[in-house]
């Protein structure tokens, strides 16, 4: 396998998910085919910045977004960072590259009136998927947990009597999430018509398919955009809106922000930072609507 030393250091000393590995390698290979075929050399590990520049220009031009093109650097540039900690090379050739200019996505999230209008309004069917995508969508609110989270989750990880869930974030790292009532309730069922099932493969993980498979990513978009289309007419419908979503009316009630980060996982505070332009927003209405000198 190519690169193997740098997937294998990713995988074992960075603990990188397989997903992050497998897109750093494909990467890599794709910028070694351009360098191959542009400059007929077969190892990347002797690039200039020029060949480098060269192929950022071939990427912008075949309509690439900046963002995209700034996440392939990103797998070249921690494999040059790798190439140095193990002396192969003496100065990385992107040491001084600066990234493309992006622009802000605002995320917007969902109302809390759509949220109540999906999970309590909402008639979900009373069989195995129906209780299944209520929990999916209860989680995903009351927990702010990711969707590779959800989809890794094992019976094992509840704790029912503290009710607590553990999850393992990126790079495994651990935390302790507080799990609602409605949530546990909702388990109880869940596990009922779970163990209904006829066939059950893979037994180890919570969330399966009718035939009892492992969720997979894009049923559990599909799940999430399918309900919410009925009560939001917001472009975005995804697991990640609603793990937004519970960022911010956590915040617009009154949640401290090291709180919130904590709960979602976040390595440092500007990653949970993006969640507070809509408690700002929702803070002016307060203050407005609070402050004596407001009708002034």
């Amino acid at each position: 396998m190519p690169f193997k030393s740098f997937t294998d250091y990713l995988l074992l000393e960075k603990n990188y998910s397989s997903l992050t590995v497998n897109a750093y390698s494909n990467d890599l290979s794709t910028f070694s085919e351009f360098i191959n075929k542009e400059y007929q050399t077969n190892s990347i590990n002797q690039v200039n910045y020029s060949q480098i520049r060269t192929w950022i220009v071939s990427l912008v031009e075949s309509g690439i977004s900046n963002r995209s093109i700034n996440r392939k650097i990103s797998a070249l540039s921690t494999y040059y960072k790798f190439l140095l900690k193990i002396k192969e090379i003496e100065v990385s050739p992107l040491a001084k590259h600066k990234a493309l200019k992006t622009s802000k996505k605002i995320q917007i999230p969902f109302s809390e009136q759509e949220v109540v209008n999906v999970l309590d309004d909402f008639n979900f069917e009373n069989d195995f998927e129906g209780v299944r995508n209520k929990l999916i969508i209860e989680l995903f609110y009351s927990t702010g947990i990711r969707r590779i989270e959800l989809i890794e989750l094992k019976l094992s990880n509840f704790n029912l009597e503290n009710k607590t869930l553990k999850v393992l974030g990126k790079r495994n790292k651990e935390r302790i999430i507080p799990i609602l009532n409605s949530v546990i309730k909702l388990l109880h069922i869940y596990i009922k018509e779970r163990n209904s099932l006829e066939v059950i493969e893979d037994e180890e993980y919570l969330f399966l398919t009718k035939k009892g498979f492992k969720l997979y990513e894009t049923l559990v978009y599909r799940i999430i955009n399918d309900y919410f289309s009925l009560a939001s007419s917001k472009v975005k419908k995804s697991p990640h809106i609603l793990r937004h979503s519970f960022a911010t009316h956590l915040l617009n009630q009154g949640a401290d922000l090291n709180a919130v980060k904590e709960l979602l996982g976040h390595s440092s505070l500007a990653a949970t930072q993006v969640y507070t332009h809509n408690s700002i927003a929702e803070l002016k209405k307060v203050h407005v609507n609070a402050h004596p000198r407001s009708k002034k």
